[in-house]
């Protein structure tokens, strides 16, 4: 099944035209129960250090924030993924994720259940919570970025809980800068970014609405079919 959802993802990349690092986010927010690999991980971070590919990282991170139901890894991994750059990644990272907290914060309500009554969405809503203290702190972001990326957080067993996965960071690296047309670049990449969350979540509500007048819809004709 894996290898099915892999091939089908591939074709996605080809027709869509993503980008080398984009079809990397892809595969390291993917589906799949297995984690994105140290190697992989470590390769994102250092992109983000390239003002082009960082906007492409952090697009397809918001893509993958913003979904939902039974495609709740893309979310959870995506979260880890976020929660490494902030350390490993470029500093722009760090004011990309400050910009868009109100979009982690929501995911302090994330749920999905499974066919089995299974709430795969704590481990998303904790990560969000860890990731929101994590922004708050600057002094610990300073502290953990200046010590180049070590590795604490190696194997740690934050990776997918709900499969019992292994570590879920490896180290990072790279350096970088930008000028005056990367910071109206990343205004804009801000912006849209904003934009996209706003309509995610008008979306959600008119499903819960939808969802909630469907059920009282069925009670009512549950209770003029009893005699």
């Amino acid at each position: 099944m894996n290898a099915g959802k892999g091939a089908i993802r591939t074709i996605k990349n080809y027709t869509k035209g993503y980008s080398d690092v984009q079809i990397k986010v892809r595969a390291a927010t993917s589906n799949d129960p297995a984690p994105a690999s140290q190697s992989d991980l470590a390769t994102i971070a250092r992109a983000t250090h390239n003002h082009r590919d960082f906007i492409e990282v952090m697009e397809m991170i918001d893509k993958r924030l913003n979904d939902s139901g039974k495609n709740w890894r893309h979310v959870y991994k995506s979260l880890v993924l976020l929660d490494f750059l902030l350390v490993s990644g470029s500093e722009n990272v760090i004011k990309y994720a400050k910009e868009n907290l109100y979009v982690i914060k929501t995911l302090k309500e994330f749920i999905y259940l499974d066919e089995d009554g299974r709430d795969h969405g704590a481990n998303v809503r904790q990560l969000s919570k860890d990731i929101t203290a994590h922004l708050s702190d600057d002094a610990r972001l300073r502290e953990e970025r200046s010590g180049r990326n070590n590795h604490r957080w190696s194997d740690q067993g934050q990776h997918d809980r709900a499969d019992s996965s292994a570590g879920r960071y490896g180290s990072g690296g790279g350096g970088g800068g930008g000028g005056g047309d990367d910071d109206d670049e990343l205004r804009k990449a801000l912006e849209e970014s904003k934009r996209t969350a706003q309509a995610e979540e008008r979306r959600r509500a008119e499903s819960q609405k939808t969802d909630s007048d469907l059920k009282k819809a069925l009670e009512i004709s549950d209770r003029e079919s009893k005699p």
